[in-house]
C-alpha cells in the first residue's frame, strides 16, 4: 500500500524557494559575482531574477549571506547609487579584488561566477 504523500502548503513551498536561491548565494566565491537570474537559474527557478530581489531585500539584518555578490543584468549593480546599501555593495566588492568597468559596473567576463 502507497503511503499517502505530503502536500506541501504555498508558504512551505516558499520557503523552500527562498533557501536554495540563499544556498546558491551562498556558493558564490569571493571575487565573483552573479546576476539575479543567473542565481534563479542555478537554484532551479529559472525565470525567477525578481523572486531573488525580494528574498535579498527580505534578508535579516546581520543575516551573514554573501548579498553584495548579486548583481543586475549585464553586471550593474541594481540599487540606487544615491544610497548607502550600493556603496556598501561597491566596497565589499573591492574588498574581495573586483574590480568595476565604470560605475557599478562589473565585467561579467573577468568576475562572473561559473559554477562546475
Amino acid at each position: 500500500m502507497n503511503k499517502p504523500r505530503r502536500i506541501l502548503g504555498a508558504s512551505s513551498q516558499r520557503d523552500l524557494k527562498v533557501e536554495r536561491i540563499r544556498a546558491t548565494i551562498d556558493s558564490v566565491p569571493a571575487g565573483q559575482v552573479a546576476t539575479y537570474g543567473q542565481i534563479a537559474s542555478e537554484a532551479g527557478l529559472p525565470g525567477r531574477a525578481r523572486m531573488v530581489g525580494r528574498v535579498l531585500r527580505e534578508l535579516p539584518a546581520g543575516s551573514g549571506l554573501a548579498w553584495h555578490r548579486v548583481m543586475g543584468a549585464g553586471g550593474k549593480i541594481a540599487l540606487d547609487p544615491e544610497g548607502q546599501a550600493w556603496k556598501l555593495q561597491v566596497t565589499q566588492l573591492k574588498a574581495e579584488g573586483v574590480e568595476f568597468k565604470g560605475p557599478g559596473r562589473v565585467d561579467l567576463k573577468r568576475f562572473g561566477w561559473r559554477p562546475d
